[in-house]
């Protein structure tokens, strides 16, 4: 028996109906996952843009590090060039030390031998030495050490050099200079000092007898002097004895002091150069102002060092005090000592040279 139409229609309704609900569904279904695929588009756009913003800035940020990087790397290098000099500059330093003290002694040594050869006295280089020595004993180097020696030694040396003192030769004509116008000459006659109270004068020979007889006479006057203070009775040989006496003495008295005054007039003396004597007063002047031109140019030739033309000079003023002054005089002789002893002494003797402390140094320099 065959299955009624309506069955069947009902089958294909029913099938129909569930296939268009299964195609609705499907519908509602494709067009949420299209939905979802535009939003999860968008959304993947808007994450590319981002990504793409982001490894921008990471691109600019790493462009800038690297900048910085390399700046910081240059500046390394910089300090790293500069640490290297500054070392080497210390390093130098710390090795021209010891040549720049030789350098500096060598040239302080070098002006003081130049002062000693202007001035003729070893007491500028004596002076420099004892500072090189001094200064090098505060570095207590031991390559210092054989400098210091040598310093020592030409110290030493120079020291027991005898040298020209010119100052003190030029302060000896100053002195003769001086007293040139308190000379006496030859041809101004002295006059015998007369004596002070109280002084006692040996009598001479030619006087011995007068004043023996005035002594005895003023004895006697004396004694009849007291005799007629003390009221004693005197006779009159004796008055007449006390008078004469006293007459005597003042006799005596009287022609003692013209026989002092008659030798005064009379000198005798002896004359190597009878025209010592023939000076006259105006001349006399003349003479004293040439001699002291002689000394003036041998201070001057002292000063200058020129030896030979100050004992020249001494020598013609030697001359001088010799054949116009009176050598018997104290001060004519001392004066004559003196200008022999400033003659004896000027002499050229040249200042040691501090060759050892020289070589030293050249050496301790050149030894680096």
């Amino acid at each position: 028996m065959g299955t009624p139409a309506w069955v069947v229609a009902a089958a294909l309704l029913v099938l129909s109906a569930a296939a268009l609900i299964l195609a609705w569904n499907t519908q509602q279904r494709v067009q949420a996952l299209e939905a979802e695929l535009v939003k999860r588009q968008e959304s993947s756009g808007t994450l590319a843009n981002e990504a793409r913003s982001m490894a921008r800035q990471a691109e600019i940020s790493a462009r800038e590090s690297a900048a910085k990087v390399a700046l910081m790397e240059a500046r390394v290098a910089e300090t790293t060039v500069q640490r290297g000099q500054l070392e080497e500059l210390l390093q130098s330093l710390a090795r021209s030390r010891d040549e720049s003290v030789l350098a500096d002694v060598d040239a302080a040594i070098r002006v003081a031998m130049q002062q000693a050869a202007i001035t003729g006295t070893a007491e500028p280089l004596v002076l420099t030495l004892r500072q090189v020595d001094e200064r090098l004993a505060r570095y207590n180097q031991p390559r210092l050490e054989v400098v210091r020696r040598s310093v020592a030694q030409d110290l030493e040396r120079i020291r027991t050099a005898s040298v020209t003192d010119v100052a003190v030769l030029t302060i000896r004509v100053d002195e003769v200079l001086r007293i040139v116008d308190e000379l006496p000459l030859l041809s101004a006659p002295q006059r015998s000092r007369k004596p002070r109270a109280g002084e006692v004068v040996a009598p001479d020979a030619s006087s011995a007898g007068i004043t023996g007889k005035s002594d005895a006479a003023r004895a006697e006057a004396a004694k009849a002097d007291s005799k007629a203070r003390t009221g004693e009775p005197q006779s009159p040989a004796t008055a007449v004895s006390g008078w004469s006496a006293q007459l005597a003495a003042a006799w005596q008295n009287f022609s003692a002091q013209l026989w002092d005054e008659a030798r005064d007039l009379v000198r005798v003396t002896r004359i190597d150069d009878p025209e010592a004597m023939l000076v006259a007063p105006e001349q006399a002047f003349f003479l004293r102002e040439n001699l002291k031109l002689r000394l003036l140019n041998a201070r001057l030739a002292l000063l200058s060092r020129q030896f030979e033309l100050a004992q020249s000079d001494l020598r013609d003023a030697r001359l001088a005090l010799d054949r116009y002054f009176d050598r018997s005089a104290r001060q004519v002789s001392a004066a004559s000592e003196t200008l022999r002893l400033v003659a004896a002494q000027a002499r050229q003797v040249a200042v040691p040279r501090p060759d050892a402390t020289l070589a030293a140094i050249a050496t301790a320099s050149a030894g680096r």
